[in-house]
């Protein structure tokens, strides 16, 4: 069995480097497709002479064939180089900004995944334990409106009662700007603040993340709901269910039962939704104005910085392909009926 898994686990890690160099090349080209230059873009002007533009185009690489762009920046990737921007300041690299901008949305994918999975988890299993009932009715129909919630506008909802309107809690950022005792050593600053047994930054970055995390969360949690009550249901009307109930076991450990043969197919969800999370918290970061990869990309995006914005999708279909690595071996970890 051991022999098996690692030769499945092999061959699913091999399938990332063609999945990565499909989504490398779609972004490649379908960025130079789009109309306008970066280097103006990045000047802000059209009235450059056309020697300084032919200078800044040489210094970036724009000047060279496309099959040749293509090319160089596929070698540095191999390397481990995502290339240098092209907009101001032109020539940092890439990997720096990522570097300072992924950790905010590791962090913030993390709390929207926890707060995904309890609700969803929470309101699927009491959909399924009252079938039939008013409740189960309830949760249906909040699993469909909060799967159908518009982001931005479900966003500034909570904005607007418990930032505007009760003062309860920060809208946007990630920390105070009072706190200047603060210093990030991860970027991932509520590990950053307990590190530093800062607990005043550590109870203000929690206060941050969690009108953007509910947002995003609860949005989400509406599949957990659907799928985990629609599982359960069918697993609490087997034959081994009435068994155990025959036998007088108590109904918690019943439905605990039940529970872990209805999680199978949830797990699989689970590491779809982290993927998602990770690559599609643009909408929530935009509006909470979270500093993270979503709003990176979005300004990089303005500015026509390709490099930026390929290295950007790259370093997520990476996290991407890492974690469905992950849920399909723990979904055959699960399932004895899956072959390696």
């Amino acid at each position: 069995m051991a022999r098996g898994l690692g030769k499945y686990i092999v061959i699913r890690a091999l399938m990332i480097i063609p999945m990565i160099l499909i989504l490398y090349t779609i972004v490649f080209f379908f960025l130079r497709i789009l109309p306008g230059n970066p280097i103006l873009a990045v000047v802000g002007t059209k009235n450059i002479p056309p020697e300084q533009l032919k200078h800044l185009e040489h210094l970036a690489g724009l000047d060279k064939p496309l099959y040749v762009q293509y090319f160089d920046y596929l070698w540095k990737m191999i390397h481990g180089n995502l290339g240098v921007t092209l907009a101001s300041p032109m020539g940092k690299p890439v990997s720096s900004y990522i570097a300072l901008r992924l950790p905010a949305t590791i962090e913030l994918t993390i709390f929207a995944f926890t707060v995904s999975v309890l609700v969803g988890l929470a309101t699927g299993v009491l959909g399924a334990v009252r079938k039939g009932t008013k409740t189960d009715t309830g949760m249906r129909v909040y699993s469909i409106v909060a799967y159908t919630l518009f982001i931005p506008w479900f966003g500034m909802m909570l904005q607007y009662l418990f930032g505007v309107k009760l003062h309860w809690l920060p809208t946007s950022g990630r920390i105070s700007p009072s706190i200047t005792s603060f210093h990030p050593i991860t970027g991932l600053y509520l590990l950053d603040s307990i590190l530093q047994g800062n607990w005043e930054a550590f109870v203000s970055v929690i206060e941050h993340l969690i009108l953007p995390s509910f947002t995003l969360g609860i949005v989400l949690s509406g599949a957990y709901t659907r799928l985990v009550r629609n599982n359960l249901v069918d697993v609490l009307s087997q034959d081994f269910v009435r068994a155990y109930k025959a036998r007088g076991v108590p109904e918690r450990k019943v439905l605990w039962y039940a529970l872990k043969n209805a999680f199978i197919p949830v797990v699989t969800l689970m590491g779809l939704q982290f993927a998602i999370l990770l690559g599609g918290a643009v909408l929530t970061e935009t509006t909470f104005n979270w500093p993270g990869m979503g709003t990176f990309i979005m300004d990089r995006i303005n500015y026509r910085d390709y490099n930026s914005i390929q290295g950007a999708v790259i370093v997520f279909a990476l996290f991407v392909g890492v974690i469905s690595l992950i849920v399909d071996v723990v979904y055959a970890l699960l399932d004895p009926r899956v072959e390696y």
